[in-house]
């Protein structure tokens, strides 16, 4: 079982409770109060119910409305993750073990893929947040007011503020574990979470999938309705150049990676994750000031102000579990053996995640007095 399990693997698993020898390489069931951690089960519940939420959400909106971008958006992450996380799980089997090495790797939760290594959650993960992301955005009217590059930018920082509160506490309940030996792409990193995920996946990735899918799906002036046909093609091709932009955003970080260069490395990351927040608080700004300005507004939907708001005071009630440990931990590591993240840029963007909701109850409350609400 080498080529699935290897020595780094394995280290990893065994820190999370569990051994990656003998895993079924297709699906794997276990008994959701049973896992490694409390939280678990109630972390897949909001993930992959928002999922279907979003789905169902984006079917309406494509059948109803016309409007296919937000079904796009939905295959398009799964496409996305279909192409990035395989050679996350198994570099040997793409020949980037030299290259990239094994990063980091999950826990086993309740349905697992792939040798243990794809929890159904992280599955749903992608498409609950890209539909989080473009949903709020959308509903704020940015891209009406500002078009799909200015949108896209918008839904980069948003999906930083929303990913960044999950991804600074999964480590310390056991949710992952970094791989500490892969220094190479996992630092430098802001307490247990490296810099390079936080730009490349929690914004990135999102901003450059919403993009194309809006530029390749979106209505155009002399472009009729897509077919069914055309709509998946373009999906695919939304979802399978993702890492391709990603890879390109990553450029400037990468010419200095090396031990003796960290330090440039991460003043270029820090760079980088402070021009998301300057660009998203500036068109945050912009759509809290839109509903005094007389701009038209657009219609509401129940999943941006019934999801974010869920997902935000789940990921709270996950934190506040996780403080008495956190700050008990000595030299970043709870008494548990797990690390911890960083608690003062998880305030930061849950403030800011609190503050983009609150800009789509505000503008939906407005919008209400105009035009019918719709789901």
């Amino acid at each position: 079982m080498g080529y699935s399990c290897d020595a780094a693997a394995e280290r990893l698993a065994e820190r999370l409770g569990h051994s990656c020898h003998h895993a079924d390489p297709i699906v794997d069931f276990r008994n959701p109060f049973g896992l490694e951690n409390a939280t678990m089960p109630f972390l897949e519940m909001l993930i992959i119910g928002g999922a279907v939420f979003a789905l169902v959400h984006a079917w309406r909106r494509w059948r109803r409305d016309g409007d296919p971008i937000n079904i796009s958006l939905w295959f398009a992450s799964i496409v996305y993750l279909a192409v990035i996380e395989p050679p996350l799980y198994f570099p040997g089997w793409f020949g980037l073990q030299e290259h990239v090495g094994l990063i980091f790797s999950h826990n086993v939760f309740t349905v697992q893929f792939m040798y243990d290594r794809l929890p159904l959650y992280i599955v749903a993960f992608y498409p609950a947040l890209s539909q989080l992301a473009y949903e709020v955005i959308r509903a704020l009217g940015v891209f009406t007011r500002r078009g799909p590059l200015a949108g896209s930018l918008a839904v980069a920082f948003t999906c930083q503020a929303f990913y960044e509160i999950f991804d600074q506490v999964g480590p310390q309940l056991k949710w992952w574990a970094w791989n500490p030996g892969n220094e190479m792409i996992n630092a430098p990193a802001l307490a247990s979470v490296p810099m390079n995920s936080m730009f490349l996946f929690a914004s990135v990735s999102f901003g450059a999938m919403t993009y194309l899918v809006v530029l390749l799906t979106g209505a155009k002036a002399g472009r009729g309705p897509l077919t069914g046909r055309q709509i998946s093609l373009r999906t695919v091709a939304a979802g399978a150049l993702t890492p391709l932009a990603m890879a390109v955003a990553g450029v400037p970080s990468n010419l200095f990676r090396g031990g003796d260069q960290l330090g440039i490395q991460q003043a270029i990351l820090t760079t980088e994750l402070a021009l998301v927040w300057m660009v998203g608080l500036s068109l945050l700004a912009d759509a809290w000031r839109a509903p005094r300005t007389g701009q038209p507004p657009l219609p509401s939907t129940q999943f941006a102000r019934i999801y974010p708001a869920l997902y935000l005071g789940v990921h709270i009630a996950l934190w506040l579990i996780a403080l008495p440990a956190y700050f008990a931990a000595a030299d970043g590591i709870t008494e548990q053996g797990t690390p911890i993240g960083s608690l003062w840029y998880t305030v930061l963007c849950t403030i800011a995640a609190a503050g983009l909701i609150a800009a789509v109850l505000r503008a939906t409350t407005s919008r209400r007095t105009e035009e019918p609400v719709r789901s």
